[in-house]
C-alpha cells in the first residue's frame, strides 16, 4: 500500500491535511483508491473509488500529488513533527499477557482514531521496567493528546495507569508530561 500524506497551515494557524492511498482487495488485483481530507484534529471526509487497478491507482496518486502541490499542501518531514508518548504503568517489570493485549488493543485503536483526524501515526511500542510506551509521531502534538484521551476512554482501556507526554522530534528524552497534570513525578521512558 502506498500513501501520500500532505499538510498545509493557513494564515490563522489552522492546519489541514490531505492523504490518499491504494490498497488491493485480499487475493485480488483490484482494490480501492481512498482520499481522506480535513482539518487536523477533526473527523475527516473520505472519498473512495472501488475496483481500481494498480495502474489506474498510480495515475490517480500522481494526479492527487500534483493537486496537493498546486494547493500548497506538502508532506511534512519527520523533524517538523513532534512525539507523543502514551505510557501505561505496569504491575510487573516485563509485562503480562494482559499488558500485551493492552498494547495491541491500544495501538489498534490509536492508529485509526489518529489517522482519520490527521493527527499522526503510531510508530512503535516498547516495554521498560514496569512501563509500556507507545510512540506516536504527530504534526500537532497538543491536539493529539486530547484525541488520545478520547480514543482510549471510548475504547474502555485502562485510564488509571495512563500518562501522556510530548517531546520534540530531535530528543524524545526531553518528554514533558501532558496528562495527567500536575505530574506527580518526572516523566521518564525507562
Amino acid at each position: 500500500m502506498s500513501i501520500v500524506r500532505t499538510y498545509r497551515r493557513d494564515e490563522d494557524g489552522t492546519m489541514y491535511f490531505r492523504e490518499a492511498w491504494f490498497s488491493t482487495y485480499e487475493g485480488e488485483e483490484l482494490g480501492q483508491f481512498v482520499v481522506n481530507h480535513g482539518t487536523v484534529g477533526h473527523q475527516s471526509k473520505t472519498e473512495t473509488a472501488k475496483d481500481v487497478t494498480a495502474a489506474t491507482a498510480e495515475g490517480l496518486l500522481a494526479a492527487f500529488t500534483e493537486a496537493c502541490q498546486e494547493d500548497g499542501f506538502v508532506p511534512l518531514a519527520e523533524e517538523d513533527q513532534g512525539w507523543v508518548i502514551v505510557q501505561y504503568a505496569l504491575k510487573t517489570a516485563t509485562g503480562t499477557d494482559r499488558d500485551k493485549y493492552l498494547e495491541t488493543t491500544a495501538k489498534e485503536a490509536l492508529v485509526g482514531h489518529l489517522a482519520w483526524r490527521g493527527l499522526g501515526t503510531v510508530e512503535s511500542s516498547d516495554y521498560a521496567p514496569h512501563k509500556l510506551n507507545i510512540r506516536i509521531l504527530s504534526p500537532e502534538p497538543k491536539k493529539a493528546v486530547a484525541a488520545i484521551k478520547t480514543c482510549l476512554r471510548e475504547a474502555k482501556l485502562d485510564f488509571t495507569k495512563l500518562s501522556i507526554a510530548t517531546a520534540p522530534f530531535e530528543d524524545v528524552e526531553k518528554a514533558r508530561q501532558a496528562y495527567p497534570l500536575p505530574a506527580k513525578a518526572p516523566f521518564t521512558l525507562a
